[in-house]
């Protein structure tokens, strides 16, 4: 179940916008590590934000009628926030049993690396954020 973000203050922040198509998913992931890279980060948090990122990327390109995403890194005093706007789509995102498929498992796997998550709606249509919250203690921290 999603949990609701918890208020932290803002140390370094930095965002970038794509076009929502799937080859923009490698480009999220990699804007993303040479920004942590330059936030002096560890390669263990470095890992595990390239792998939220392109799970939240790949979802609002594949589950959004989406003609661009915003993806955003906030690093606070205690956890790194990564945050995903879309330009919405029918539903909010939500962990589904895939069974034995490899697809559907995105959220899954944001669920079991991050210590929170959820979505918000923008107030503009059926925009959302889809956002996962990473605690400093789950890898090195930046």
């Amino acid at each position: 179940m999603p949990q609701r973000p918890r208020p932290h203050t803002d140390v370094r922040r930095f965002a970038f916008e794509l076009p929502a198509r799937t080859e923009s998913v490698a480009r999220a992931r990699r804007l993303a590590e040479e920004r942590l890279i330059l936030w002096g980060c560890g390669p263990d948090i470095r890992d595990t934000v390239a792998l939220v990122v392109s799970e939240l990327v790949t979802n609002a390109v594949v589950h959004t009628a989406s003609a661009r995403v915003v993806c955003e890194l906030r690093e606070g005093e205690e956890r790194l926030r990564i945050a995903v706007r879309d330009e919405g789509g029918p539903a909010g995102p939500r962990i589904r049993d895939c069974g034995e498929e490899e697809r559907g498992r995105g959220l899954i796997l944001v669920d079991a690396l991050a210590s929170a998550w959820g979505a918000d709606r923008t107030g503009h249509g059926t925009a959302q954020i889809v956002w996962a919250e990473l605690a400093h203690g789950m890898g090195e921290p930046c």
